[in-house]
C-alpha cells in the first residue's frame, strides 16, 4: 500500500512539472496545460481515497495523539 501511495506521489509530482514547462514555453500546441494539472488533481483525489480506505480498513494505523 505504501509503495502505491509513493508511486502516485511521484507522478503526481511528474504531471506538475509537465505542468510548468508547457507554461513556460507559452506555447499552446499540441499538449495543453490542464490536462496534466487536471491528472494531478486527480492523482491527489485517488491517494487521499486510498489512505482514508487503509485506515478505515486498519491496513494502515495513523499516528497516536501526543497527549
Amino acid at each position: 500500500m505504501k509503495i502505491l501511495i509513493i508511486c502516485l506521489l511521484i507522478f503526481m509530482v511528474f504531471n506538475l512539472f509537465r505542468a510548468m514547462k508547457i507554461m513556460l514555453k507559452g506555447d499552446n500546441g499540441s499538449e495543453s496545460m490542464t490536462k496534466f494539472i487536471g491528472r494531478r488533481v486527480l492523482t491527489s483525489f485517488i491517494i487521499i481515497l486510498l489512505l482514508i480506505i487503509a485506515v478505515a480498513m486498519g491496513w494502515i494505523t495513523p499516528n497516536p495523539p501526543p497527549y
